[in-house]
Formats: C-alpha cells, sequence, structure tokens
C-alpha cells in the first residue's frame, strides 16, 4: 500500500455526499422534501409568479415555499423550477366533412326536418364525418332498420314544408328493390317533400375507400351469403355472431378520419340531403 500514491485532492472533493444539485421542474404530484424545514409533501400548486409552490404533507397539511434550490428529490438534491408550459394544440380550421370550423358554437335547436338512414353503422359513419355540421345546423339523423318500412315511417313523421325527410338509400340501383320502394314513396302523397337518394353498394361498409384497410377492394361475396358475415369470413375476421360484426365494424369505422376516407358516391348524396333538409 503506497500511501503516497494517491493525490487526496484528485477529483471533486467538494461535492457534498448528496450529490450536486440538479435541475428539476415542480410537477404536481412529485413529493420532495424541503431540507431547511424537513417538511415532505406531494407538489400540489405552483405560482409562477410568485415563484413559489406548495407542498401538502400525509395529514392534509400545505405549507408555501419559494422555487429554486433547498429541495430533496428521492433523497437526491434538486433545484426545482416551473414546469414547462405546453401549448395548447391548435383547433382544426376544418370540420371532418371539409366545412370550416366553428368552434364554441352551441348545438342549434334540433329542426323538425330529419335524415334518415337504413342502419345504425350508416348513422355511425354520417356522425363520424358530419356531426358538427349537422350540430350547427340542427338536423337530427335517425336510422330506420332497413328501407321496407320506409312508407309507414313517413306515415308517422307527416312530412310537409317545415318537416322534410332526406333519405340515404344502400344499393340504389336501377331494377333494385329499393329503387321500387324509392319510386313509389315519390309519387306518392309526401313525394313533395321527401328526397330519397342513395349509393350504389350493397352496405355502407363498401363507401370506406378499401385501401384505408389495407385491401386494394372489397370483396366480392355470392349473394347466398350475408354480405357483412361474407366480408369477415374472407378477410380472416371472426363472424359468428352480431358481436363480432360490431367489432369488425369499429375497425373499419377507426379509419376514417375525414371525408377523405369515404368513396365519393356516398359524400355528394349526403350533401345533397344536408342541404335538402336546410333550405328552406
Amino acid at each position: 500500500m503506497d500511501r503516497y500514491g494517491t493525490d487526496v485532492l484528485a477529483g471533486d472533493w467538494k461535492q457534498p455526499k448528496r450529490g450536486r444539485a440538479v435541475e428539476a421542474p415542480a410537477d404536481l404530484g412529485t413529493v420532495v422534501e424541503e431540507v431547511t424545514t424537513d417538511w415532505c409533501g406531494e407538489i400540489v400548486a405552483v405560482d409562477r409568479d410568485l415563484h413559489t409552490l406548495t407542498l401538502e404533507d400525509r395529514r392534509g397539511k400545505r405549507r408555501t415555499f419559494p422555487l429554486g434550490p433547498g429541495f430533496l428529490l428521492e433523497g437526491k438534491p434538486v433545484i426545482l423550477t416551473a414546469p414547462v408550459r405546453t401549448k395548447a394544440p391548435a383547433k382544426p380550421t376544418r370540420t371532418a366533412s371539409g366545412s370550416i370550423a366553428v368552434h364554441d358554437a352551441k348545438a342549434r335547436v334540433a329542426r323538425q326536418s330529419r335524415i334518415f338512414v337504413e342502419g345504425r353503422h350508416d348513422a355511425e359513419l354520417v356522425e363520424r364525418v358530419w356531426g358538427d355540421d349537422l350540430r350547427i345546423e340542427g338536423v337530427v339523423v335517425e336510422y330506420l332498420g332497413g328501407v321496407d318500412d320506409l312508407a309507414d315511417h313517413l306515415v308517422s313523421f307527416k312530412p310537409g314544408p317545415q318537416r322534410k325527410v332526406g333519405v340515404l338509400v344502400d344499393h340504389l340501383v336501377r331494377g333494385s328493390k329499393e329503387s321500387r320502394i324509392a319510386d313509389a314513396i315519390v309519387r306518392g302523397p309526401h313525394g313533395k317533400h321527401v328526397k330519397i337518394v342513395g349509393h350504389p353498394y350493397v352496405d355502407v361498409w363498401q363507401a370506406v375507400k378499401p385501401d384505408r384497410l389495407g385491401l386494394k377492394s372489397w370483396p366480392t361475396i355470392p349473394r347466398s351469403i350475408e354480405w357483412k358475415k361474407g366480408v369477415c369470413q374472407h378477410l380472416g375476421w371472426p363472424h359468428r355472431d352480431q358481436a363480432d360484426i360490431a367489432r369488425a365494424w369499429q375497425h373499419i369505422l377507426s379509419k376514417v378520419r375525414s371525408y377523405d376516407d369515404l368513396e365519393p358516391a356516398l359524400l355528394g348524396r349526403v350533401e345533397e340531403l344536408i342541404d335538402f333538409v336546410t333550405v328552406d
């Protein structure tokens, strides 16, 4: 052992036993100890203007100290500083439908006019993209559970000049059952105050662009197989019961963030209905 081989002044010989203090943000909820008073508590408030923080001990008592040095965090000295302010994210200038966003506007009292869609999935998709616009305009969207009983719904609703009805129908193509129902209603007593439009897809699922799901195109399903279950089966998704179908739809819906995720054949029809029920 060479007692002359070590320089006692080598290194940071002035360093305190607990180490040198480093800066740390005084985040709410952090537990620290004030060294001069041994007061230990949770940071419950920070006043930037007064440059102070408030600690609350385990008994619920509070005490205020100046920000800066003189604190221990997990046994190590720290210099507490006010937390960095984070800027609030900029509010979007456009709604999901592409309309100019109106921030902090209260929803308008619902109009008497309505938009009817065939099913729950149609209603959820319309809400996803046009929800902000519909609340501003005071338009309620209702789903029918199918178009077969549309005439009965209209008899109950009693359309009129101030009670217009816009209807979005799936698979509204020439010669289809849906087109025959629509033609009969347009020629009927309520036709003047009812507008029926539709898209060519078997189901509203197809109105979501397939590449949003990593597909080149939606699969072709034989008519003998229920379309939604057939799609799930083709894609390897569970399809045993309605709960499986609902989960599949929620996955599809999660890929829709704006109008750009939908096919133009649906976009124009929904905009047409909104105009019909809101323009006097």
